[in-house]
């Protein structure tokens, strides 16, 4: 992985080269290996480097073909790049490079946008014309790689992440109130284009945005996920299914092997990351490397699932790794987790990712890991009861909102109350889904927006903090479709993830298939008291979080008063919501 960062004039005048390393160096830690920076005409360009695939300089970016007239910076990886480049080849392109970024300069040339429909993987970009001036912003289906944007006079700067973007400077800080909305409701989800500062937006997943030399632009989307069945989708039996998602999944884990250093397995314990190991295993993976984190127990939660990662690293061989956490070193490295967020991310289990990166890191560059199987095979206990909803919205918001919205009117500064924007956006989005199946339109909100904006970007920020890249093959857009054209009753039977735990059934132990549902554990954060709660009550009673006055003052009492009692459905802490918001502030100095 990488991080890219760039700068356009529309003005005539030269752009902020000072900016562009500014915004490049903030994201070091994406890219160790190194730094790249391009300036001609109306465009600077920057670029972190990380080295996966060719390792040589030839890799370097941002890449110049000066025979095409293109300059690129690239964030991602390409799973077919070596396929694209055979026909490439085949249509008289030569190659200076065996990266999978000259095959993204040399596809654009041979197929314009258009280009982006036949790529598999993940990934952002900016491509630059030489001769028309024209600027291409581009962004995975799945929104798996980031890219943030601000409109400054006269131009346009973007980032892999937004304090990138703040390190570039001129952009209005001040808080979106819709964006805010969605925080303290949606479970800290904000859709794009939002973010929580009105003068940042971010590139939408499955869409390119055109620059024009002239400051014009447009976007448009190239990919949406489909959800209806189709009549040979109805008439497939169960079996049918098992096995056609069988060879999808080998084909996603097996695209996901494809780097010049090895791959690794961050492994939960759970079903989803256990499936990995056990398709790896199948497909001849050995002396494979897993990892995995535990936390210290707190209010009788247990803080690590151990139990079952032992189990998949021992049936299936693997070297494994375990890191335990106390609960001081949990709290000495918060602030640093936090300043790694692109966004403020208010699942515990930031802090568990962030510091599994860092020992992971230590080892190996790239690890496959099982976000998005809940969301894409209905995995969550909310979905269940929406097949027989009358009224899927309000069921949908009654189980996944963190609070209403007279509890929202009650927690913010009322100059930032007005519509209730998170349960119109849901509405509009269950809307869009022309079934009838309320759960299909549940898990196609959830793979879209809400895996993208939390699971997702989550796992992208922790792991990237450390240089380490993180591959998602339950996030392989052809899975995806396969997924959304099962049947809702074999994804959500049986308390959920029923046919993707039928799979599993041939390759795992029952043991961990059979087991309750895990997550990363962090109790610390959910219970919160002792050092835990003065660090919070210190945050949100301190002179910058009072001169703010984002939250009313009646509100933060409550919440520390009672930290253990003020829990959201999803049982996170609106106490550390709250206190996460107001640190990520600080740490950014806004």
């Amino acid at each position: 992985m990488c991080g890219i960062a760039g700068d356009i004039r529309f003005d005539g005048r030269q752009p902020s080269v000072e900016a562009v390393m500014a915004m490049r160096d903030e994201m070091a830690p994406r890219g160790p290996d190194a730094r790249g920076l391009f300036a001609q005409g109306g465009v600077a360009l920057g670029h972190s480097r990380l080295k996966i695939v060719d390792l040589s300089e030839h890799g370097q970016q941002p890449m110049v073909d000066s025979e095409l007239g293109l300059v690129l910076v690239y964030n991602g990886m390409v799973y077919n790049y070596k396929e694209l480049r055979t026909e490439l080849e085949r249509d008289g392109y030569r190659f200076f490079s065996t990266s999978d970024s000259e095959v993204l300069l040399k596809a654009y040339h041979a197929w314009g946008v258009g280009f982006v429909e036949r790529l598999s993987g993940m990934y952002a970009f900016a491509l630059w014309e030489r001769d028309s001036g024209r600027l291409v912003l581009g962004r995975d289906r799945l929104g798996i790689k980031p890219l943030y944007y601000a409109e400054i006079p006269h131009g346009l700067r973007f980032a892999s992440t937004l304090p990138a973007i703040l390190k570039g400077g001129g952009v209005n800080t001040d808080i979106d109130p819709v964006a805010l909305h969605y925080y303290m409701t949606f479970h800290s989800v904000v859709p794009a284009p939002h973010t929580l500062l009105q003068g940042v937006r971010k590139l939408p997943p499955a869409t390119v945005m055109v620059v024009e030399a002239d400051g014009s632009r447009r976007e448009s989307r190239y990919w949406e996920l489909n959800m209806v069945s189709g009549e040979d989708d109805l008439r497939r039996s169960e079996t049918d299914w098992r096995e056609i998602l069988t060879g999808a999944l080998q084909t996603a884990v097996e695209r996901r092997m494809v780097a010049d250093v090895p791959v690794g397995v961050l492994l939960s314990g759970g079903v989803d990351s256990s499936l990995i190991v056990g398709m790896l295993s199948q497909l001849g993976q050995r002396g494979l490397k897993t990892f995995s984190i535990g936390f210290e127990s707190v209010g009788g939660e247990q803080g690590d699932e151990f139990k079952y990662s032992d189990i998949i690293a021992e049936h299936f061989g693997t070297e494994h790794h375990k890191i335990r956490v106390d609960s001081e070193a949990t709290l000495e490295e918060l602030p640093a987790c936090i300043h790694a967020m692109s966004e403020p991310m208010v699942s515990h289990d930031n802090i568990g990712f962030y510091l599994l990166s860092r020992a992971v890191a230590k080892h190996i560059r790239v690890v496959q890991s099982g976000q998005g199987a809940d969301e894409v095979f209905g995995g969550y206990h909310w979905y269940p009861p929406l097949l027989r909803s009358r009224d899927p919205v309000a069921d949908y918001a009654r189980e996944f909102f963190d609070r209403d919205h007279a509890e929202f009117a009650r927690a913010v500064d009322s100059r930032y109350v007005s519509e209730d924007s998170s349960l119109r956006f849901v509405t509009e989005q269950f809307d869009r889904v022309q079934a009838g199946d309320p759960v299909a339109k549940a898990l196609k909100l959830d793979t879209s927006v809400m895996l993208v904006d939390d699971p997702v970007k989550r796992v992208d920020n922790m792991t990237m903090a450390w240089g380490l890249e993180a591959r998602v093959p339950f996030l392989d857009h052809e899975l995806v479709e396969l997924a959304g054209r099962i049947p809702s009753e074999l994804k959500v039977g049986h308390g959920g993830k029923y046919i993707l735990k039928q799979v599993a059934r041939q390759i795992v132990p029952a043991q961990v298939i059979d087991r309750p549902k895990g997550y990363f554990p962090v109790p610390a954060l959910k219970y919160i008291q002792g050092k835990f709660l003065d660090f919070v009550r210190d945050t949100l009673d301190g002179p910058a979080a009072r001169q703010r006055g984002l939250f009313q003052r009646d509100y933060v009492k409550e919440l520390l008063d009672r930290p253990g009692e003020q829990l959201t459905p999803l049982r996170g802490s609106k106490l550390w919501q709250v206190a996460l918001l107001e640190l990520w502030l600080q740490m950014h100095g806004l």
